[in-house]
């Protein structure tokens, strides 16, 4: 794996940084208080931004648009930073927010509008994957209000799961089912309970794997990384379930960790080339993690790709960043580039 590209220093920027209603992190915070904090990636951002010698400006969206041209011509901001997982409680609706930004012609950074609107539809994107001969599970979507009708082709286990939300909301050990009883149940928790449409796919048995991607044309692959399920009982899918990803005292139980993937260079590698086309097969740009299952017989199957990855810095995109030489300041540095660069209104 190659180093990451060095970033050239930039002159001092005014940021106005986008955060969702209630996460504005306070100035100062311990380290404790910050790793049990809702508000953990935009405090690493803010405070690094500073560190760097650039104005940082927080801006908390709730359900008006109109407050970040209020801010553009109170602030003169030079480029948006992107901490949005959603819109007005609506997590599909980012796409809008940064084709807001797109029509006022202030940069920002992370992915453009069409390429979040892409990641988020995993119907879509798995479309475009397949016609593109990516691997993907095979898949059926089912809306709200209808029953499950499996198609032959979907074989058990097979594994269910919101279509527009990610950072495994609705996700636990009972989203992998075995029988067509529970597969309806389920499916009607994450219609009831989740008040979304269900994606209903094959489930791939293997190990858990993330690649994050940055760039626009001409995206770099960062070192594949694997979540590990060190202690977890040998009759337990290893999936990162809700519990799994926001619980610290249930990844210290059962010694849930990540860290750069033990495979070949050569698999890697094809897998690194695998996550840079289907980034730009879903036209994304800035960064974004893509999610793979490896299979015991060595195929790696494409997941979904997440236009808007967690940026904290002891996250697993951050971490993947450092392993290629690319220190947290100089990733946001990155970030802050490629917004400046993407020509949103010439493609």
């Amino acid at each position: 794996m190659k180093a990451a590209k060095a970033t050239k220093a930039l002159r001092p920027l005014r940021v106005l940084v986008l955060v969702q209603e209630g996460l504005i992190p306070p100035d100062e915070a311990t380290p404790d208080e910050v790793m049990a904090a809702e508000w953990k990636m935009e405090y690493g951002i803010i405070k690094t931004l500073r560190s760097l010698g650039h104005t940082a400006i927080p801006l908390a969206l709730g359900s008006d648009l109109g407050v970040i041209r209020k801010a553009m011509d109170a602030e003169k901001p030079q480029i948006a930073f992107n901490c949005l997982e959603g819109f007005d409680e609506v997590a599909t609706w980012d796409a809008n927010v940064v084709a807001y930004l797109e029509m006022l012609k202030l940069p920002y950074t992370g992915c453009n509008s069409r390429g979040l609107m892409l990641g988020r539809d995993k119907s879509l994107s798995k479309t475009l994957l397949s016609y593109h001969r990516i691997p993907v599970p095979r898949f059926v979507i089912v809306p709200r209000g209808q029953k499950v009708k499996r198609p032959a082709r979907l074989t058990f286990p097979l594994f269910v799961k919101s279509l527009t939300l990610d950072a495994s909301i609705g996700i636990s050990q009972a989203s992998v089912v075995e029988t067509d009883a529970k597969l309806q149940e389920r499916v009607s928790f994450i219609h009831e309970s989740i008040g979304t449409d269900a994606l209903v796919e094959q489930y791939i048995e293997g190990r858990e794997l993330y690649v994050g991607v940055l760039g626009n044309r001409r995206p770099e692959a960062l070192p594949v990384w694997e979540l590990s399920f060190a202690k977890m009982p040998e009759e337990t899918r290893h999936i990162a379930t809700e519990r799994l990803k926001w619980s610290l005292a249930y990844q210290k139980k059962h010694g849930i960790d990540s860290g750069a993937a033990d495979l070949e260079p050569a698999a890697a590698g094809a897998m690194q080339e695998l996550c840079k086309r289907s980034y730009k097969i879903l036209m994304m740009s800035g960064c974004a993690r893509v999610d793979l299952r490896l299979s015991a017989q060595g195929r790696a199957y494409v997941i979904e790709a997440n236009p808007n990855p967690q940026l904290s810095p002891d996250e697993d995109f951050a971490q993947s960043s450092l392993a290629a030489g690319l220190k947290y300041p100089e990733l946001i540095q990155r970030l802050l580039s490629l917004g400046l660069r993407w020509e949103t209104h010439r493609d």
